[in-house]
């Protein structure tokens, strides 16, 4: 075994040639991993590459780390210089040994601000990376700084094109959605309650998912299983109340926005009429596919599936409280704004006639929520009256079916801690209702 300096130099640079070399033959690794060996037994090298799995034995860790770590430090210190080749080498052993390494990143983000290294590479790295140690919060970083470099390539060709150019920074940044939602549920299984990947994955839905209403139904589809096989991760169940309060807040803001503008533009039926031609097909697209009343009734029905079957476990009973409470002002608030589109879908002659005076406005909501009067037989319905009138909060999944639910739980559970945290939600019940 290598001892003096000159030894342990030979030794690692050929591990570290031995890793580019494994790269080289497979590119489509996707694991890396120690394989316990206290010692050299055999003179082979002790990078073993077995299918798409990367494997390196932990007795060469001791010699290996500490010197492409303390060479790097040089490099930084520029006491040592590493050509462009080398650097890539030394960070790329050094990060799949040890990813929360900063300065090892911050040399890659020169190399890729250089045009040396190329950006996917970096998120293949990380991804190795988070296979080992997946709740490293260095690796989520830079995986961040890298996508957002990628946003700024994907965003320059869809100002300078004209046509139908534009489509394939569309679809690129829709294959990195696809590819960091698997990264985010890989690194979610390894490691429980991993706040870093959920968190990533929220924030990949905020910059590259734009929180779409497609993505966001994609996303609660997706994820539904994976939460009934984790019921005591919290941050996962925290993903899916972040995905139904983005999905309440961007349809009910869309309704907003859309009666904003046919309020505005009431005296101006021109305006009126380019807008609604112009919204008609991005308000169609939403039409078919989003039911908020009913997206929150399954969430509730999948809540109480899983209490009945995983008894004790506290996270249910949190992520029930935050789906009744999402439910709760849903319904206080979709029937105004039902009643505020249909009061402003009237025929023009009877919006004129009132001069759109607050008062008549407010009797308007009162009297006419669903636009059946006799003096509206010219009704015009949008896309948005529609959605927002068939689609009713049921009231089958209130108050009293709560404590139904809870009377229920408690006359025949035997777990003790299932009973606490049922009595623990229905004194939450009494607290949040007498409010």
């Amino acid at each position: 075994m290598a001892e003096s300096p000159e030894e342990v130099a030979v030794l690692v640079q050929r591990v570290v040639k031995d890793i580019r070399n494994a790269f080289q033959r497979n590119p489509h690794i996707d694991e890396i991993g120690l394989i316990p060996c206290p010692e050299a037994r055999y003179n082979r090298s002790p990078i073993v590459l077995v299918e798409n799995k990367l494997g390196v034995e932990s007795w060469c860790v001791k010699f290996l780390l500490p010197y492409v770590h303390n060479k790097l430090l040089l490099y930084r210190q520029r006491k040592q210089w590493l050509n462009k080749d080398e650097l890539i080498d030394v960070t790329c052993t050094l990060l799949l040994l040890n990813p929360d390494f900063t300065t090892a990143w911050n040399v890659r983000k020169e190399l890729i601000l250089s045009g040396t290294l190329n950006p996917l590479k970096d998120l293949h790295l990380g991804k190795l990376a988070l296979t080992k140690f997946p709740k490293s919060p260095e690796t989520w970083i830079h995986r961040r700084w890298v996508l957002q470099q990628l946003i700024q390539e994907n965003s320059l060709p869809s100002l300078v094109t004209k046509g139908n150019l534009g489509a394939a920074p569309v679809e690129r940044i829709h294959r990195l959605v696809q590819e960091e939602m698997n990264v985010c549920s890989e690194a979610a299984g390894r490691y429980p309650s991993n706040y870093n990947a959920w968190s990533h994955r929220i924030w990949v839905l905020q910059h590259l998912g734009k929180l779409t209403i497609k993505v966001l139904l994609d996303e609660l589809s997706s994820t539904k299983y994976w939460v009934s096989m984790h019921v005591s991760d919290h941050s996962g169940f925290h993903y899916r109340q972040f995905l139904l309060n983005s999905l309440i807040g961007r349809t009910v803001t869309d309704s907003n926005l859309l009666l904003q503008n046919r309020m505005g533009n009431v005296q101006n039926p021109s305006l009126l009429k380019e807008e609604e031609s112009a919204g008609a097909a991005a308000a169609c697209e939403e039409e078919q596919s989003v039911d908020l009343p009913h997206c929150l009734e399954e969430e509730l029905e999948l809540c109480t599936e899983l209490i009945d079957t995983y008894p004790g476990h506290e996270t249910l009973w949190c992520h029930r409280r935050c789906v009744f409470y999402l439910q709760h002002h849903l319904k206080n608030r979709i029937p105004l704004l039902s009643a505020v589109v249909s009061s402003v879908g009237s025929n023009d002659e009877t919006l004129n006639n009132s001069h759109y005076s607050p008062a008549i406005s407010h009797m308007a909501q009162a009297m006419d929520v669903d636009g059946l009067n006799e003096s509206s037989s010219k009704q015009v319905y949008t896309q948005e009256t529609k959605r927002l009138k068939r689609a009713p909060v049921q009231d089958s999944f209130g108050p009293e079916m709560e404590y139904r639910f809870i009377n229920e739980v408690l006359s025949t559970c035997r777990d003790v801690d299932q009973a606490r945290f049922a009595t623990a939600y229905r004194k939450w019940l009494v607290t949040f209702l007498g409010q």
